[in-house]
């Protein structure tokens, strides 16, 4: 008979005693247990005793946690939480080394148990571990270990980081910035820091100060994953907690010291596996690195900024007038007009929308007389109620998406011209808009990379592409553009297909970052050898896979009825061409005003076919003359019926 569901049979166990096997009811109180216990042992005082699993962190048994226990479990008797508090405690105070050192590796043990940290910290255990680190006495195991218990204690979130004092907090960063020290007690101590500064801004301002970011690159330059992974955690807490100014500083500081290359060689392609806490923070690292893009993405194009109407005719300089020359030189000035607008409408600008609001900015009393001079000039290049400007006025991608451009044309002049020039000879409604591509895919980076949204607590997916070369984002954007303009010509797009381009292009991106490329270069190629046909292809696949279509007995049944089947198409084909099928013969002029027909015999062995006059009915098979067998003939006929 199976014992009721409140009831399970578990193991209980005592140093030097026989373990008892006991049915426990969930629904009987956990004292009266405890107090079973006890009595088959012939112990007295229940109340010194609990009761823990033997195994993993040692969990003390309360009233809220004992449904844990299932049927199997094996539970130990030992000393109440309360009480082995107060023992450990007194301990610290021991002189002897070897009883501190016993004394602290029991508190490391015990201190992930919630039961047992709350009658620690009650009993100013923190205070205690707190003395040993500030100390210093031993610079060696007990501190490895007074560390240790004082973080498993303070990450249950019962006291403030914010309470550490200062005097405690620059004690540890010593420890972080000697260059002498135990393996064992900087991990502990950045750990430490790095708790810090993402609990405390004032405290994580003073560990910045502290701190200098050579020292943490000393550490990450140590070939030990373990200190390694501490040092890029403060280093991420550090640049998380900074302005965006600051956060910009510091990291050009980091990228001209070569932390790049070095996290890149070093780290990421290490001969150790790179384990999941490491894979976390270069995930973050990557996300501030792009999100320092954030800024341009939120600004929009001022057409009144003479620098940024100066990168608008920079660029379509290097498309048309790629030796400098001057616009329209010696054209009137309608004239002139037409011809820059006609040449931003090439390069994908939209120049016809309304005319520009007015400004705060154009106000005489505003602006140097320079200044309204360089304005007035720039605007007497486009016809009325016409300027490119404005397509860049949407947020995001806002002047992100200029970047891009300008760094394309900059750093790839050839492919810039090849794409700007290649589309001008197309059609209009065949044309792929660089401007207006340049602008939905900055949007779409922006997208799938995630730029300016929060970090994530948890994710690991970076991209090891982003640390193999500076400016990554940028040479992101002109390997894609390409791709863009390669998709487009796959596709035959029209100008109405630009949505269904897009979709395609996103698709293609998107599964090749999932790939995670160690470089821009494997990314170029893994992305090209993704073509429509492709992403059709692996479109159809997962839809029947979600449509349960490749499911082994489908496929069974698929290969039994194919034979039939098979049959059934070549028989329907057979009938058709037999049925024949009238064609327009083309003359050496390219005239189609003839017709003949053609056709299988019945026998299925010859073709007949002959001229037919336009408007009469289909001859019969008998009036045609037999024609010799072709089987390539046949193929062509076939694929026409």
């Amino acid at each position: 008979m199976a014992p009721p569901r409140n009831v399970v049979k578990i193991a209980v166990q005592m140093r030097d005693a026989i373990p008892q096997l006991i049915r426990l009811d969930q629904a009987k109180p956990l004292a009266a247990v405890l107090k079973e216990v006890c009595d088959a042992w012939s112990l007295v005082h229940s109340e010194r005793y609990a009761l823990q699993f033997a195994d993993g962190h040692r969990k003390y048994i309360t009233e809220n946690n004992r449904t844990e226990i299932k049927n199997g479990s094996i539970l130990c008797l030992s000393t109440a939480p309360d009480l082995e508090a107060e023992r450990l405690l007194g301990g610290l105070q021991c002189g002897s080394r070897e009883r501190r050192r016993e004394t602290l590796q029991h508190l490391v043990l015990l201190a992930p148990d919630m039961t047992f940290a709350q009658e620690v910290i009650s009993r100013d255990g923190l205070q205690r571990l707190g003395t040993i680190i500030e100390d210093g006495d031993d610079l060696g195991e007990l501190l490895a270990l007074a560390l240790r218990a004082f973080l498993e204690l303070m990450e249950h979130g019962m006291v403030s980081w914010e309470t550490l004092s200062i005097p405690f907090v620059r004690k540890v960063v010593c420890y972080v910035n000697m260059n002498l020290m135990d393996a064992s007690v900087q991990p502990l101590a950045l750990r430490l820091l790095e708790s810090v500064t993402l609990s405390s801004p004032a405290l994580g301002q003073l560990v910045k100060s502290e701190v200098p970011l050579d020292r943490l690159l000393v550490h990450l330059q140590v070939m030990n994953q373990q200190l390694q992974t501490k040092a890029m955690a403060l280093l991420t807490a550090l640049l998380q907690g900074a302005s965006s100014t600051e956060r910009k500083h510091m990291l050009d500081y980091l990228w001209q010291r070569n932390l790049r290359q070095f996290i890149y060689k070093n780290i990421i392609h290490s001969a150790a596996p790179l384990g999941d806490e490491m894979a976390h923070h270069l995930y973050v690292l990557q996300a501030l690195m792009l999100g320092l893009l954030e800024p341009r993405m939120r600004t929009p194009l001022d057409p009144y900024s003479q620098e940024q109407r100066e990168q608008l005719q920079a660029l379509r300089q290097a498309a048309f007038d790629p030796e400098g020359e001057s616009l329209g030189t010696g054209l009137s000035a309608d004239r002139r007009r037409s011809l820059c607008a006609r040449e931003f409408r090439k390069l994908g600008f939209s120049v016809s929308n309304p005319s520009l609001a007015p400004h705060p900015c154009l106000n005489p009393g505003l602006l140097c007389s320079r200044g309204l001079e360089s304005l007035l000039s720039y605007l007497s290049l486009f016809p009325q109620n016409s300027n490119p400007a404005q397509d860049l006025e949407r947020v995001p991608p806002g002047l992100l998406a200029l970047d891009n451009m300008l760094y394309f044309s900059r750093h790839a002049p050839s492919a810039y011209s090849r794409f700007v020039l290649e589309n001008s000879s197309r059609e209009d409604k065949h044309e792929c808009p660089f401007a207006r591509s340049s602008i939905q895919l900055t949007v779409l980076l922006c997208e799938l990379l995630h730029i300016g949204e929060p970090c994530s607590e948890t994710a690991q997916d970076f991209s090891p592409m982003f640390f193999s070369q500076d400016q990554s984002f940028h040479e992101l954007f002109c390997v894609s553009i390409q791709l863009l303009n390669k998709t487009w010509k796959e596709m035959r797009a029209t100008q109405e297909d630009f949505d269904k381009v897009m979709q395609v292009v996103r698709e293609q991106l998107a599964r090749t970052l999932a790939l995670k490329p160690s470089s821009l270069e494997l990314f170029r190629t893994k992305v090209n050898a993704l073509p429509y046909g492709e992403v059709l292809r692996l479109r159809q696949t997962e839809r029947l896979h979600q449509e349960g279509t490749l499911a082994p007995p489908i496929l069974e049944l698929r290969e039994k009825l194919k034979p039939e089947l098979m049959g059934l198409i070549r028989q329907q084909r057979l009938l058709r061409l037999c049925e024949g099928t009238l064609f327009r013969k083309i003359s050496s002029r390219r005239r189609q005003d003839k017709l003949w027909f053609c056709c299988l015999s019945p026998n299925h062995k010859v073709l007949q076919y002959g001229d037919v006059e336009e408007g009469s009915s289909p001859p019969t098979p008998e009036s045609l003359p037999e024609q010799p067998f072709f089987l390539q003939s046949l193929w062509l006929i076939s694929r026409h019926c």
